[in-house]
């Protein structure tokens, strides 16, 4: 198995920033305490909500006791009132009846009017003005006194007993026969059924109402504050002998109400107070139930990742910036700086320099190796060609020995192969890059060599060399140079006559193509020889190992074109650029 490691500092710095921020270290680290300090959290959370739940059962407990204590305070007013006016009724006839029962009023609290009736429910005197347009006997309550009962409450008509909500509590009178004389009415404020702020249960901003049996509000300190209650409601008061539920008062605001019996299954006493709601409640006890967990969390994750950024990603950050220019070859920046830093990243750095030292030191110890190499192949090729120079010479020897016209030829040919050979070793042996050939200069000495190897024929056949720039891969050179050989051994021998001519030699580069062109103008005897025999055979060769093709066809202007096209070779890879040794920054 294989393991592929980034190639240099930007590729994995590239790779780094496509990753998504939450796999940065300080969202996992504040993750991290997040997840750590979310029980509390919750545990904070959990209070809070069994602290509202407690603090609203608290609440319908103080408004269910604060209608118990009106709708108490209510009947003891009522039955106070009631004796009073019992006590009052023979006083209350004549012209005395109207300033007695305004120094009752003034000197009784709570009451807001003290009213008689006679038998024909007509006003006969009051404490405060009264704006009573008629008669009250067809009202229910005066109906219910004529008919025998002793005492009747019911609510009072806005504005006609007194200037605020009130409800009326009347005795009957008895006339001297024992028949119906008339009523006395106790006019009280509904305001006075609301806890007093002396009361340990008063609540803030709480409103009195006095309902009938149908839940109607007969009487209201607020007449906008009031919900209906559900159904069913009177016979659940009754049985529990009080009643909360939820509602909404002016402005939509969520209230809390408590209904009580003040008298019988008739009349009913509601008290309302404003429901504090989560929300409420949170603000006036956020500081110990809810803000401070929160704050505790905020400020821990706050604190992680701040000090994250200062104890670990500025460090990296600094480390990654010494590792892109370690991965530009420059190792004379160090990382000093992490001196100050905590100590896993001192290590880091430590090992960061370590690692420099090394690529340093085995940076020396290859290219020590290369330098030996490349002399030791340089001196190789020196030896091969001077082998080859040898080999030459024997075959020059023995082809001065030989009679035979043909093997004379024969031998000279193989001479000239071997020359071509030799040059390219001396080629690569005096190259700077032994990569690495240069393809024009090859050509002009084994064009050279080809014409000074003919004796005295140069001053006849004139050669001409038009070549282009072109560094070739050493394995590609042999081919090339033997196919010149071949192309231009046969120019020279077959192509003129006595009186010689002119072989032009071009190499051309193209995008996609590198042509190698041999033109004479000679009889045209060269193109019947380049088609047959032993030459022929060595060109295909050579062009097939090349990668390109061979054509023979006539010049213009008579003679033979030999063409060979191949591909241009690819460049050879970079070399890594030179690591730079300086001596550290301080």
């Amino acid at each position: 198995m294989s393991v592929q490691r980034p190639t240099s500092g930007e590729g994995a710095k590239t790779a780094a920033r496509r990753l998504p921020w939450r796999t940065s270290v300080r969202f996992r680290l504040g993750l991290a305490v997040a997840l750590a300090l979310s029980p509390i959290l919750a545990l904070g959370a959990f209070q809070a909500g069994v602290a509202f739940n407690h603090d609203a059962r608290q609440r319908q407990l103080e408004l269910t006791q604060g209608a118990l204590h009106s709708a108490a305070d209510a009947r003891a007013r009522i039955r106070a009132s009631t004796v009073l006016m019992q006590s009052l009724s023979p006083a209350t006839v004549g012209l005395e009846c109207a300033p007695r029962l305004a120094q009752l009023l003034d000197a009784a609290d709570g009451y807001e009017n003290f009213v008689r009736f006679n038998a024909d429910g007509r006003l006969q005197c009051a404490a405060a003005n009264v704006r009573l347009g008629g008669s009250v006997a067809e009202t229910a309550w005066f109906r219910e006194l004529s008919s025998g009962h002793a005492v009747m409450v019911a609510s009072a008509p806005p504005g006609v007993y007194s200037d605020h909500p009130s409800l009326l509590a009347s005795i009957r009178l008895s006339g001297p026969d024992g028949t119906f004389g008339g009523a006395l009415v106790t006019v009280l404020s509904v305001d006075s059924l609301k806890p007093r702020p002396s009361d340990a249960l008063a609540l803030q901003g709480a409103n009195a109402a006095l309902l009938d049996f149908r839940g109607r509000p007969l009487a209201s300190s607020d007449p906008g504050d009031f919900s209906p209650p559900k159904p069913g409601w009177r016979e659940e008061a009754m049985r529990n002998g009080g009643l909360v539920y939820h509602g909404t008062g002016p402005g939509n605001q969520p209230r809390d109400y408590a209904i009580v019996p003040l008298i019988g299954h008739e009349l009913f006493v509601s008290l309302s107070s404003p429901s504090p709601g989560l929300l409420n409640w949170a603000r006036f006890n956020a500081l110990s139930t809810v803000v401070l967990p929160i704050l505790a969390w905020i400020a821990a994750w706050v604190a992680v990742w701040l000090v994250a950024d200062r104890v670990v990603i500025r460090w990296l950050h600094y480390l990654d910036r010494v590792a892109a220019i370690y991965a530009r070859g420059r190792f004379s920046v160090r990382p000093v700086q992490a001196e100050d830093a905590p100590e896993e990243i001192r290590a880091l750095a430590m090992t960061l320099d370590t690692m420099a030292d090394a690529i340093v030191a085995r940076d020396l110890s290859l290219r020590e190796s290369l330098a030996q190499k490349d002399t030791m192949m340089r001196e190789i090729h020196h030896r091969v060609k001077n082998n080859l120079q040898v080999i030459t010479s024997l075959l020059n020897m023995q082809q001065r020995a030989m009679t035979d016209p043909a093997a004379r030829e024969a031998m000279s040919d193989t001479r000239q192969r071997i020359t071509a050979l030799a040059l390219i070793y001396r080629a690569l042996y005096q190259s700077a890059d032994l990569r690495m050939v240069d393809v024009r200069q090859f050509l002009e000495e084994l064009v050279a060599q080809l014409t000074a190897g003919e004796g005295g024929r140069p001053s006849i056949i004139r050669t001409q060399l038009d070549a282009d720039d072109l560094e070739i891969d050493p394995d590609k050179l042999p081919p090339l140079a033997l196919f010149a050989v071949e192309a231009i051994t046969n120019a020279r021998k077959h192509a003129f006559g006595p009186s010689g001519g002119q072989i032009k030699v071009v190499f051309r580069v193209r995008p996609g193509e590198v042509a190698l062109d041999i033109i004479d103008d000679g009889k045209g005897e060269a193109a019947e020889s380049s088609t047959s025999g032993v030459g022929r055979t060595l060109m295909n060769a050579f062009a097939r190992q090349l990668r390109g093709q061979m054509t023979v066809q006539p010049a213009e202007g008579g003679g033979t074109h030999v063409r060979l096209a191949f591909p241009p070779p690819e460049p050879p890879a970079a070399m890594p650029e030179p690591f730079q040794l300086s001596a550290r920054n301080p």
